[in-house]
């Protein structure tokens, strides 16, 4: 029984498709929600380009301390870190060697200087026995020959004396300038070499970041000495760019990375601290490009995508997905993509509203 009343249903259902011809009704669409917003022009501006050149920042000061004493070291006063000033004792290094050198040259002095006294008496008998015609101009002389020559080894005796106090004095090890320990290299026990380096000082004040520039930059206006140059620090985001400028640029590039050193000053106020070997990027003018801005409040984030809401010709909204560049410092961002220039586009809107929507503009 149930069977045939379906059966019967379908039937009726059927009929009366047949009766309306066959096609099923038509809903009429429905217009898009209208939007309203503010609107700004999206202008057309010369921007400055610029080539982002990445650097080390290194202290304005830096120097390796070492002795020209081979001896043992008995002391390092100082720790990784610590501050120190002009002619602190940096590494004390055994004295016995370099104090047994000053004695011996002064020992030399002695005897160069009881030579050159009996030379010159000996000179002066010499000189009286000419007088009288006893002593031959040969015999003069040898004599006066004799005191030149102790006169020479007391010049030489006393240089000896000089240098080996000098070579003395380097068992203290000093600090040449006031600054910071970046390296401590020795430790008690440890033979000092001349030229090895022992601690590492490097001036608390003033900074530079050493940048490679490539040769295609070099030569130019813009890394010429005393130039103006923006530099970022990659850890102090806060400091945002800072007024650096050119102090140095090597005379020609490395042979291996064909590119130029290039120190840049840093204007950094006294309580602000950079560490020496910080990362930085140094911003190197190029000419100028075309670009368009907006108002920040014109960009809408949806889906990972950001968003630009345009009025067309007709009235209508139209959205764009552009790709944004650097902000500028009036609250406009560049936009590197989606947009021309010259476009009216939304001011505030939250979400991006349906194509095709009517867009009344606010003042």
């Amino acid at each position: 029984m149930k069977i045939r009343l379906a059966f019967a249903s379908l039937s009726l259902a059927a009929l009366a498709l047949a009766a309306c011809g066959g096609r099923p009704a038509v809903v009429p669409a429905t217009e898009p929600a209208p939007v309203s917003a503010r609107v700004a022009v999206a202008e057309r501006a010369a921007t400055e380009r610029r080539t982002e050149l990445a650097g080390t920042v290194a202290a304005e000061r830096s120097t390796a301390v070492s002795s020209r004493v081979m001896a043992l070291v008995t002391a390092v006063p100082v720790a990784l870190g610590d501050e120190v000033r002009a002619g602190q004792t940096l590494v004390a290094i055994d004295p016995t060697a370099a104090e047994g050198q000053v004695a011996q040259a002064r020992g030399a002095l002695a005897q160069a200087e009881a030579a050159l006294t009996l030379a010159r008496r000996n000179h002066e008998r010499f000189q009286a026995l000419a007088a009288t015609r006893s002593a031959s101009e040969l015999e003069v002389d040898l004599a006066r020959m004799q005191l030149e020559q102790a006169e020479g080894a007391v010049e030489q005796a006393r240089g000896a004396v000089a240098a080996a106090s000098s070579v003395a004095r380097e068992s203290r090890v000093v600090a040449p300038f006031a600054g910071r320990v970046s390296a401590r290299l020795v430790e008690v026990g440890d033979l000092a070499a001349p030229g090895r380096p022992l601690v590492m000082i490097e001036s608390r004040g003033g900074r530079r970041l050493v940048v490679a520039v490539p040769e295609t930059l070099a030569g130019g206006a813009a890394l010429a000495p005393g130039a103006p140059i923006a530099v970022t620090l990659d850890a102090q985001p806060t400091l945002g760019e800072l007024a650096g400028r050119v102090a140095e640029i090597s005379p020609g590039p490395d042979p291996v990375t064909h590119a130029y050193t290039v120190k840049i000053d840093l204007p950094l106020d006294p309580g602000v601290a950079v560490p020496a070997g910080a990362a930085g990027r140094a911003h190197v003018p190029a000419g100028e490009r075309a670009t368009v801005r907006v108002p920040r409040e014109a960009l809408i984030e949806s889906g990972g995508l950001t968003l630009v809401v345009v009025r067309d010709d007709a009235g209508r909204a139209q959205s764009r997905v552009v790709t944004v560049g650097a902000a500028a410092a009036d609250g406009r961002v560049e936009i590197l993509s989606g947009l021309a220039g010259g476009e009216s586009v939304a001011l505030g809107l939250a979400v991006a509203p349906a194509a095709g929507a009517r867009f009344e503009v606010v003042p």
